[in-house]
């Protein structure tokens, strides 16, 4: 593996399938190389697709700062202290023009919804098993969206097929309604990720870099999906985990062994010398 030449201010890492291993954990390998980052002086920030609500599980690992980049750009949160510090809402009327474009496209779609309340969807839209008992809102996009619902500052609209293949599902997404907002993927099923226009990782990522007086050249970034794909690019070094998607695999030409082999922290011991 390569490094880059000068050491970096500021480490921005995904989670799931790059820091994390399977199961949503954090080894004790990578715990030590991220603790040990921030020793040295480097700020590790998690810029992740997770909604605030999942991100309790690594409030342990977060840097002294306390502050993670959640829904892909679209809410940036005091993880330690539960509180908001900044959001970039989807609109409530172009998230429905969103939800018309592609049920037309897309025959089968359907959708959820978070926000800082919480989490809501529609009743076609299932959740995993563990989620199941969850109490949340269940309704039509209309009108849990609508002037008297409970859906306010959307974070991130989800949307989801039942059968379609997640490459072509986002191809097609982005065809019938990628004017009027950002959409990506992070999942190995057919789940889109929709965003304000011109909300993305990278976008929360520069600003929140802006606001300390750090230039992105400072910054080293690790990803492993579509929805990373803005942020490696930002990035004045960028590591792809060997197990990343092959577009990203593609685009990104510094490479790490995979997130189970604990590829962020064989960068970060590089880095630091360790």
């Amino acid at each position: 593996m390569t490094t880059p030449r000068t050491g970096p201010r500021l480490i921005a890492t995904d989670l799931d399938g790059t820091l994390l291993c399977s199961g949503g954990t954090v080894s004790g390998r990578t715990a030590a190389a991220l603790a040990a980052a921030e020793a040295a002086g480097v700020q590790v920030v998690f810029v992740t697709g997770r909604p605030p609500r999942w991100m309790q599980q690594v409030s342990s690992h977060i840097g002294g700062h306390g502050v993670a980049i959640c829904s892909n750009g679209g809410a940036v949160v005091d993880v330690r202290r539960g509180e908001l510090l900044e959001s970039f809402p989807l609109d409530a009327g172009t998230a429905l023009d969103v939800v018309a474009a592609l049920r037309a496209k897309l025959p089968g779609t359907a959708f959820a919804f978070e926000y800082p309340a919480g989490f809501a969807r529609e009743p076609r839209y299932e959740v995993p098993m563990w989620g199941q008992n969850e109490d949340h809102p269940i309704g039509p996009a209309e009108e849990l969206l609508g002037a008297g619902g409970p859906v306010h500052g959307l974070f991130k609209l989800l949307a989801k097929h039942p059968d379609l293949d997640p490459d072509k599902l986002l191809s097609e997404a982005r065809e019938a309604a990628g004017h009027l907002a950002e959409i990506t993927r992070s999942a190995p099923i057919p789940l889109l990720e929709i965003s304000a226009p011109g909300v993305t990782k990278a976008s929360t990522l520069a600003r929140w870099c802006a606001g300390r007086g750090i230039d992105r050249s400072e910054v080293v970034a690790f990803g492993d999906m579509p929805n990373d794909l803005e942020m490696l690019a930002w990035a004045g070094t960028a590591y792809a985990v060997a197990n990343a998607h092959p577009q990203v695999l593609a685009a990104v030409p510094l490479h790490t062994v995979s997130n189970e082999q604990d590829g962020v922290a064989a960068v970060l011991e590089q880095l630091i010398g360790r």
